[in-house]
């Protein structure tokens, strides 16, 4: 309750992504199309990259931008394996991978997972920065009646 007595809403589940990582920006944009399973309770994304975006206390932009990270309802920064379950309990068509997480151990596998795709992220990275450029156009491209 705030101090007028009414019911205060819980802070959303906040999504600390990476915009400028072309990787990152596709997998957000699967995730913001999607209604959490609970109306009463959105989603939140955070675009870590922008320098204009006050960081959670306690927090550097180099350490959010070097894992994904999620900010629970209860004000706990959650990253890497932790933050993805967390997410996607919230989603459907993910929250059996959510559920999967759960399993003795599977949070464990899912982690070192995670940590072996940062390692090959700037590779990645690279990669997708190139499918997204256009083409350069060479001369005579585009001309008209060549």
């Amino acid at each position: 309750m705030n101090e007028t007595g009414k019911a205060t809403d819980p802070p959303p589940l906040t999504v600390l992504y990476d915009g400028a990582c072309p990787l990152c920006r596709r997998e957000i944009g699967v995730y913001r199309g999607l209604q959490p399973l609970r109306a009463d309770a959105p989603l939140c994304f955070a675009d870590v990259s922008d320098a204009a975006l006050p960081l959670p206390p306690g927090t550097t932009r180099e350490q959010l931008l070097a894992r994904f990270h999620v900010r629970g309802r209860d004000g706990v920064l959650l990253s890497g394996a932790q933050a993805f379950l967390a997410l996607w309990a919230e989603l459907p068509g993910w929250r059996w991978l959510a559920l999967a997480g759960r399993l003795p151990g599977a949070a464990w596998l899912m982690e070192r997972g995670y940590r072996l795709f940062l390692r090959g992220r700037p590779t990645l990275q690279r990669w997708a920065f190139r499918l997204e450029r256009p083409a350069p156009q060479r001369p005579g491209d585009g001309d008209a009646g060549s």
